[in-house]
């Protein structure tokens, strides 16, 4: 079996989109990834379906593997004709012993490449608003391990250089140790009153800023629980934060937001949680498949076939759209047949879809986004006796197809795609629910409710609805609202247009909603 490869890769200080993209291609292409704590968790969700994970995560006082066996793991795996990622939070070089894991790799001939990171040192005080030099302020500056091994110990440390010759000093992994290196400096000649910053899970969801002095800053961090991971700025620098902290200012800054929609469908709500400074956890509760039933295959395929005896060609949904058109490509069916038709739609968003198709309707978008208000528009264009083909989900409302009955319509129902549940991923999303570390849950539609509450369900949770009353609910549209109101949880964001750009800036706003008794939601 020929040699593998490995290679050491920096994942960045912890937003996982500071990865580099040689980086990102490792992940990728990696059959093995091996991981410690520091590196996002999202980052996995990149790798290939089959590639094997290992957590070799440290904390300060517990290691789930020792370094020596670490370095031997990735020798056998190399050895075994592996590709293997391993993933270091930071920059691999920087106290990130990457020297000691490449120079047995080297030893043992196996292949490696070492893959630069944005270390935590320079990127964790920018995201606090504190840059590590400034033309007014220092030229310089000193990376320094805050940690003390066997080997090691501070009385090694030029505490006299450190306090007379550098500029601002980034102190990793030092908190444990912070009263000792707060004295070190002093006693060496820098002023008790120069300002310190402790920024604890910089650049994650979790991240918090301390300022203080050297001589205060042990003693705050006492009183506030400081603990680590942190990083310790000490420097003129830091008085910089006040006015250019910068990330803390955006809107959903803190928050960690459940994304439940489809994967395929979850790209803009990503975005724009992460463009106001949030944490999207994506959570795909819905999964958009053709129909799985033969019978709701033949139906479509001969809906499909007979398209040119439809007066009207009515969709509700984006997925309707796609699943559709995708369907009579596969079927050869010639897209002119729709030429003697007129095209409804219910939103913007299904409206545009068919515009990517070269469809333009014939019916005005309604402005409130549901089939109630396209069923108003159609009843003012529709005549007895027409044909209307209505193309939509497996849990489509039945209340448009009875209200163009109403109308003496004849109408054709077919299911174009189905929602199926999903529960991969899950057992995070419920970890996180139970240490309530996720703060706003979105629903985009009633399917997303419900699938939700089961996949907690059949991932161990004894009472989903308990859980989900710890987190503030967003949602799209009363029906939705509706169907959290049966599970008794009351929707605290409600956006006045059923998009995902409303939804957004309504929970950045603040702006709560009524819930489903007219009451104000808790907390308003």
């Amino acid at each position: 079996m020929g040699r593998g490869k490995v290679y050491l890769v920096g994942a960045g200080p912890g937003d996982p989109k500071l990865i580099t993209v040689r980086g990102m291609e490792a992940i990728r292409r990696a059959d093995v990834i091996v991981y410690d704590r520091l590196a996002s968790p999202r980052l996995l969700k990149h790798r290939k379906p089959e590639s094997e994970l290992i957590f070799v995560g440290k904390t300060p006082d517990k290691h789930m593997m020792k370094q020596e066996n670490i370095n031997q793991l990735l020798v056998d795996l190399g050895l075994q004709g592996k590709i293997v990622t391993r993933l270091k939070g930071g920059d691999p070089s920087v106290f990130g012993r990457v020297g000691e894991e490449a120079e047995l790799l080297a030893e043992h001939n196996v292949p490696f490449e070492i893959v630069p990171g944005i270390t935590s040192a320079i990127a964790v005080p920018a995201y606090a608003g504190i840059p590590v030099t400034h033309r007014d302020f220092t030229s310089s500056v000193a990376i320094i391990t805050g940690h003390e091994y066997p080997n090691k110990t501070y009385t090694k440390l030029d505490w006299e250089h450190l306090a007379k010759g550098i500029g601002t000093l980034v102190f990793l992994m030092g908190v444990a140790n912070l009263e000792q290196i707060s004295e070190q400096l002093i006693q060496y000649g820098k002023p008790a009153d120069l300002p310190v910053a402790l920024i604890r899970w910089g650049t994650w969801t979790e991240q918090q800023t301390l300022v203080g002095t050297l001589a205060d800053i042990s003693r705050k961090a006492k009183e506030a629980g400081f603990e680590s991971p942190a990083v310790i700025i000490i420097g003129e620098v830091v008085k910089l934060r006040e006015k250019l902290a910068w990330i803390e200012k955006k809107p959903l800054f803190g928050k960690r937001v459940l994304v439940t929609r489809a994967r395929s469908q979850a790209s803009e709500l990503v975005e724009l949680i992460e463009e106001l400074g949030g944490e999207p956890l994506e959570f795909p509760v819905i999964q958009i498949q053709p129909p799985s039933s033969a019978e709701a295959r033949r139906l479509l395929d001969e809906a499909i076939g007979r398209l040119e005896e439809f007066d009207w060609v009515v969709f509700t949904s984006v997925n309707g759209v796609e699943f559709f058109f995708r369907r009579m490509r596969e079927l050869r069916q010639d897209f002119r047949v729709l030429a003697g038709a007129s095209i409804a739609a219910v939103g913007p968003k299904t409206a545009e879809a068919l515009e990517a198709h070269g469809i333009y309707t014939q019916t005005p978008v309604p402005g409130q986004f549901d089939g109630d208000e396209l069923l108003k528009e159609l009843g003012q264009v529709v005549r007895p006796g027409q044909r209307a083909l209505l193309a939509t989900g497996d849990l489509a409302r039945k209340a448009l197809p009875e209200g163009l009955r109403s109308m003496g319509l004849e109408v054709t129902e077919v299911d174009v795609y189905e929602n199926v549940l999903s529960t991969e991923g899950g057992e995070e999303v419920l970890n996180l629910l139970q240490e309530g570390k996720i703060h706003i849950t979105t629903f985009t539609s009633s399917s997303t409710v419900t699938n939700l509450m089961e996949a907690l369900s059949r991932l161990g949770a004894e009472d989903p609805c308990a859980l989900l009353q710890g987190t503030e609910t967003a949602c799209i549209g009363p029906k939705t609202a509706d169907t959290l109101a049966r599970y008794e949880i009351a929707a605290a964001y409600m956006p006045p247009e059923a998009t995902v750009a409303s939804l957004v800036e309504t929970i950045a706003s603040g702006r709560r909603t009524l819930n489903y008794a007219g009451l104000e939601t808790p907390g308003s």
